[in-house]
C-alpha cells in the first residue's frame, strides 16, 4: 500500500490513567493542588529572585529561569490532563499533540542545560573564586540561556517535524496522558528506526553531556571541599550545593529511565507513573528544596514577608 493513502487522523485519543470516573475525580483534585502549587510557588520565587538585591546573582539568575521553564512545561501538560479527568472522550487534534510535544520536549531539554550552568556556576564559585567574575560575567550568563532555549527548540523541531510526517493507520489511541514521542512513534505504520534513533541520540547527547558536566563539576568541588581545614567551613560550603544535588537526582534520574532506553523495554502503566513525576510533581517540588535548604532564599522571604505586614500595618494606622 503506498504511504500516499495513509491520512493524519483528524484527532488522537489520550488513554490517560484510568475510567473509573470517582478515581478520576479524585486525581483531577489531587493534581490541580500540586499545579497551583507549582504554579505560584515557582511564580514567587521568580518574583523574589527579582526583587532582592542580594539575589542579582548568576546562580538565582540560572534559579530563575529554571522555576520558569517548570512553570512552562508543566503548563504544557497539566491543564490539558485536567480536562480530561473530567470528560468521557480524551482527544486532542493533531496541531494540540504537536505543539505539546514541541513545548514540553524544548522546556524539558533546556532544563537539562541551565542544571549544567548552576553546577559550573558552583564549580566557578568554590574552585575558581578569583576568577568567578570573569567566568560568570552577565554576558556568559546570557549565553548559557540562549543555548538552553536554541538547543531545546531546535532538538523538538526535529522530532515533532519527523514524526508527524510519518504515516499513521489503524488505531488513533495515544497509550499516555499527554502526547509524548515514544506511544506516538507506537501508532505509526511505517519504520520508525530512524525517530529511535534520532531520540536516542538527541536526547542522549544532550542529557548524557550536561550530566557529564554537573558531574564533573561536583567532582571537583568535592576535591576543594574536602581541602578545607575546617569541619564547618566544608559543611557551609557544601550546603550551598545541596538543593541543586537533590533537583538533579531527581530530574535526570527520571528521565534518564524514561527516553534512553530501547522502544522494546517501553511499558506503558509504568511510564505513566514516572512521567507524572518529571512533569507535574517535580516542578512543584524545586521551589521547596531551593527554599528550606538555601539561607539567602529564606531570609529574602522573611524580608519581604515583614515588609509586606509593615507596609500593611502602616496603612490600616493611616487610615
Amino acid at each position: 500500500m503506498l504511504k500516499s493513502n495513509y491520512t493524519m487522523p483528524t484527532e488522537f485519543l489520550l488513554v490517560g490513567f484510568t475510567d473509573y470516573l470517582p478515581l478520576r475525580v479524585s486525581l483531577f483534585l489531587v493534581f490541580l493542588v500540586i499545579y497551583t502549587l507549582t504554579v505560584v510557588g515557582n511564580m514567587g520565587l521568580i518574583i523574589l529572585v527579582n526583587i532582592t538585591s542580594n539575589l542579582q546573582t548568576p546562580m538565582y539568575y540560572f534559579l530563575s529561569n529554571l522555576s520558569f521553564l517548570d512553570i512552562s512545561y508543566s503548563t504544557a501538560i497539566a491543564p490539558k490532563m485536567l480536562v480530561n479527568f473530567l470528560t468521557s472522550r480524551r482527544t486532542i487534534s493533531p496541531s494540540g499533540c504537536a505543539l505539546q510535544m514541541f513545548f514540553f520536549g524544548c522546556f524539558a531539554d533546556a532544563e537539562c542545560l541551565i542544571l549544567a550552568a548552576m553546577a559550573f556556576d558552583r564549580y566557578a564559585a568554590i574552585c575558581k573564586p578569583l576568577s568567578y567574575p570573569t567566568l560568570m560575567s552577565r554576558r556568559v550568563c546570557t549565553c548559557f540561556i540562549v543555548l538552553a532555549y536554541f538547543s531545546g527548540s531546535a532538538t523538538s523541531v526535529v522530532h515533532v517535524s519527523l514524526a508527524f510526517t510519518l504515516p499513521f493507520c489503524g488505531s488513533n489511541v495515544i497509550n499516555h496522558f499527554f502526547c509524548d514521542i515514544p506511544p506516538l512513534l507506537a501508532l505509526s505504520c511505517a519504520d520508525t528506526h530512524i525517530n529511535e534513533l534520532l531520540l536516542f541520540v538527541l536526547c542522549g547527547f544532550i542529557q548524557t553531556s550536561t550530566f557529564v558536566v554537573i558531574f564533573i563539576s561536583y567532582v571537583c568541588i568535592l576535591v576543594t571541599v574536602l581541602s578545607i581545614k575546617s569541619s564547618g567551613g566544608r559543611s557551609r560550603t557544601f550546603s550551598t550545593c545541596a538543593s541543586h544535588l537533590l533537583a538533579v537526582t531527581l530530574f535526570y534520574g527520571s528521565l534518564l529511565f524514561t527516553y534512553l532506553r530501547p522502544a522494546t523495554s517501553y511499558s506503558p502503566n509504568s511510564d505513566k507513573i514516572v512521567a507524572v513525576f518529571y512533569t507535574v510533581v517535580f516542578p512543584m517540588f524545586n521551589p521547596i528544596i531551593y527554599s528550606f535548604r538555601n539561607k539567602d532564599v529564606k531570609n529574602a522571604l522573611k524580608k519581604a514577608i515583614r515588609t509586606k505586614l509593615d507596609f500593611q500595618m502602616n496603612e490600616s494606622i493611616s487610615h
